[in-house]
């Protein structure tokens, strides 16, 4: 079913930069009012000026810690306080974290897992009911690449995008009929703070990288397919490495990722021929 997006208003999660901000501009771009919600709030007010200035849409920023317990409930009750019915998803807020389980500080992984994990199954349980009495909304949970194989030296991240992949085909099976489309977007290396984050340019590996606008394009295209699938990855590239992998034994695929997360390996294979 087509979505018709000046009747939406979506609920976007990381909405301050990268993917989300570039998810921010194609839907008001396309007449959907918006809900901001990331931590950092002067970028988020910034952001939701210019696009009720560019696209005459309404634009709602909300400063919230996704790691926060309970952060579907209290964002469902922000909402509800402004006024705002939410039809629409978009959960793509999330990080990463890079090296070794061993020293790895709990704190942390903690937090990615809650903010990962935790935080699009509660805020899609929490809007769920508004966004099926729309009729004709959409979930869309950011999901990696790395959620097609074991990531050594990120295997929280990797293991939580697994989670978030498997959650939302699940619930893509769970919805047909309803007139909510869910699905799960899966982009590999892009360009954004995501390696600012994480604290090293290692987290991808020396991927090419990809442009969050061509992202959101991938998702919004299959959005706007008549029979969405339960999962889209963006890149060609992409799509052929998550098929070949499949093929490989489970073994062989940890073992592969083992040496392309190496950050040894790079350095080896950038320092110059000696004689």
């Amino acid at each position: 079913m087509a979505i018709a997006y000046h009747t939406q208003t979506v609920l976007l999660t990381g909405a301050s930069s990268g993917i989300g901000r570039s998810f921010a501009a194609a839907l008001a771009a396309r007449g959907a009012d918006l809900v901001l919600v990331a931590r950092r709030a002067d970028r988020l007010e910034s952001l939701a000026a210019e696009l009720r200035d560019r696209h005459r849409v309404a634009a709602h920023p909300i400063p919230f810690d996704l790691s926060t317990p309970a952060a579907g409930a209290k964002l469902r009750d922000a909402t509800a306080e402004r006024g705002i019915h939410v039809t629409s998803l978009v959960n793509n807020a999330g990080f990463g974290s890079f090296g070794p389980l061993t020293g790895a500080d709990p704190e942390r992984l903690a937090r990615e897992i809650a903010v990962d994990v935790s935080a699009p199954v509660q805020l899609t349980a929490a809007f769920l009911p508004q966004i099926l009495a729309s009729g004709g909304g959409f979930v869309i949970n950011v999901a990696s690449m790395a959620a097609y194989v074991p990531t050594p030296r990120m295997a929280v991240y990797g293991a939580a995008k697994a989670f978030v992949l498997s959650f939302s085909e699940a619930l893509w099976a769970e919805l047909r009929g309803t007139g909510v489309t869910v699905f799960a977007l899966s982009p590999g290396a892009t360009s954004t703070e995501f390696n600012q984050v994480v604290g090293t340019d290692d987290a991808t590996a020396g991927a090419r990288m990809r442009q969050p606008e061509a992202v959101v394009a991938t998702a919004l295209a299959h959005l706007d397919r008549h029979d969405p699938g339960p999962s889209v990855i963006d890149g060609t590239g992409n799509r052929l490495g998550a098929n070949a992998v499949r093929l490989l034994p489970r073994r062989a695929t940890a073992s592969l990722m083992e040496r392309i997360t190496d950050p040894g390996r790079r350095r080896r294979e950038r320092a110059p021929a000696t004689t």
